[in-house]
């Protein structure tokens, strides 16, 4: 039997993870199977990740586990099996049988009887007695994970062993019903998003106070990694850190090996900080976005205020049975307002929100799901289509709020010659661009506020601290002590 202090944790000072946790995520799953009507003799069976080499060499790569199979087993080794009968809400773990020269290079080959009472599962056996364990439970159909990923496309692969062709199986119900498990959080993962929030928070701080001109990019991208593992255990990052300064600002996704946050922070620069740990397989996703030099010039401070504006907007307006896509569509306004009213745009409100003028400043989605992965999966259940339009076609997510959601905040104003160049040759559009002010502003970079948001019965709750208001920000910058709330507030 399982230990009734089992949990995940890396050492003193970090969280520890209950593997009730899991437990809770295997008795939600069964109960949904259940109303669906899947027969007491039915069995889920999910695989595990396998351990991977870099291309052909013998390098082994840092293993993650599988997300579906860390939510209802929170197992980090890999080569695991596990099943689930839906009758009884039993769990079996399935572990791989090491040979004996393991324990020579690896460490100690622990017996079963570990891992049953580490992972508080109800029996453990090993990987070459799957068919005949799964045989003497007689099951009716072994329900396979195989479905897409709304974000990527890819498709889960199903779980296959020697001797599966003598079951029933069924490969259409289990990803859907176990993704809906995953959508609303339960008690004790807001628990652990929360610490892994406060952890990459107070690592931005860090990097914030770090930055100034000359340093670059790469130092303040290793500073944050060093925090989130030093400091909170954080062994992985959630993503590749986008760390940009001036025009890499406005690179959406700068930071991969083609851009390797190799430049240099120069003075009169916005920084543009998107990071976020990983713990226990779930993740944080923060975006701080401040000068370099420590004070905001009048035009970065237009900019900043127009995201901040459109930022606590949403937050504000979230609640149970808000559409998100209404949020998209609210940022857009406040953006469309600000920039106006700044008269880098030009026209009435709605007409700038009909010709999408907003999506040339923020082309990408509004916000996405978030826990396991950080574009958490979800975002599109069968029947809920995107919509087709600049911008908002990037959104991650289509649905209703419900309370137990997590979800990101990140609007964003950006200045991409790659989108600004088309648009004011083009007489359609350029009609509402103010070329000479924008001219002001070209060389700016972009803007991104986010913060990871919780969805409750009363509204939106902010589990990201970091200073947010520019006088905050001038302050950390310049040395003040930064003391955030203690308890999150609903925001409204």
């Amino acid at each position: 039997m399982a230990r009734p202090d089992a949990h995940y944790s890396m050492g003193p000072g970090t969280h520890p993870v209950p593997m009730s946790m899991h437990a809770e995520a295997r008795r939600r799953l069964v109960e949904r199977l259940r109303r669906r009507g899947l027969g007491e003799r039915s069995v889920a069976l999910l695989r595990g990740g396998a351990q991977q080499t870099k291309y052909d060499t013998d390098r082994e790569l840092l293993f993650q586990q599988e997300s579906f199979f860390q939510y209802l087993f929170g197992v980090k080794e890999p080569g695991f099996f596990g099943a689930l009968e839906v009758g009884t809400g039993r769990a079996t773990l399935f572990m791989p049988r090491l040979p004996e020269a393991w324990a020579v290079w690896m460490g100690r080959i622990h017996p079963p009887e570990h891992f049953l009472a580490q992972y508080g599962v109800e029996e453990v056996r090993y990987v070459d007695e799957l068919e005949h364990t799964l045989a003497a439970m007689k099951p009716d159909v072994l329900l396979l994970l195989h479905g897409e990923n709304s974000d990527s496309g890819l498709r889960a692969a199903p779980a296959r062993f020697a001797g599966i062709d003598a079951f029933s199986t069924d490969a259409a119900i289990l990803h859907a019903e176990l993704t809906e498990c995953r959508v609303r959080k339960s008690k004790d993962e807001i628990e652990l998003l929360r610490y892994v929030n406060r952890v990459s928070s107070d690592a931005h701080i860090e990097v914030m106070r770090r930055a100034k001109p000359g340093v670059t990019e790469y130092q303040l991208e290793a500073a944050f990694l060093h925090e989130i593992y030093a400091r909170g255990g954080c062994r992985f990052s959630a993503y590749t850190s986008i760390c940009g300064c001036g025009p890499h600002s406005s690179v959406l996704h700068y930071g991969h090996q083609g851009a390797p946050n190799d430049g240099t922070l120069r003075d009169g620069d916005m920084f543009l900080n998107d990071s976020g740990g990983e713990y226990h397989g779930y993740a944080a996703d923060i975006t701080c976005s401040y000068p370099v030099n420590g004070r905001f010039t009048s035009e970065q401070r237009i900019i900043y205020e127009t995201v901040l504006a459109a930022n606590l907007a949403v937050q504000r307006s979230m609640k149970p049975g808000v559409a998100w896509p209404d949020m998209h569509r609210l940022a857009e306004r406040v953006i469309a307002e600000r920039l106006r009213d700044a008269g880098l745009v030009k026209g009435s409100v709605e007409e700038l929100l009909a010709n999408h003028i907003p999506a040339l400043f923020m082309p990408h989605g509004l916000g996405h799901l978030m826990g396991l992965d950080v574009h958490d999966v979800g975002g599109y259940p069968e029947g809920t289509a995107r919509i087709d339009e600049p911008g908002i076609r990037s959104l991650r997510c289509g649905r209703k709020l419900e309370a137990g959601m997590l979800i990101t905040v990140e609007p964003g104003v950006y200045f991409i010659d790659a989108l600004l160049g088309p648009a004011l040759a083009d007489p359609a559009q350029s009609r509402f661009l103010a070329a000479d002010v924008l001219e002001r502003f070209r060389d700016l970079g972009g803007v991104r506020i986010e913060d990871d948001v919780l969805v409750t019965e009363g509204g939106a709750m902010n589990l990201t601290r970091v200073p947010r208001e520019p006088g905050e920000i001038e302050a950390v910058m310049g040395g003040a002590a930064w003391a955030p709330r203690e308890k999150e507030a609903l925001l409204r």
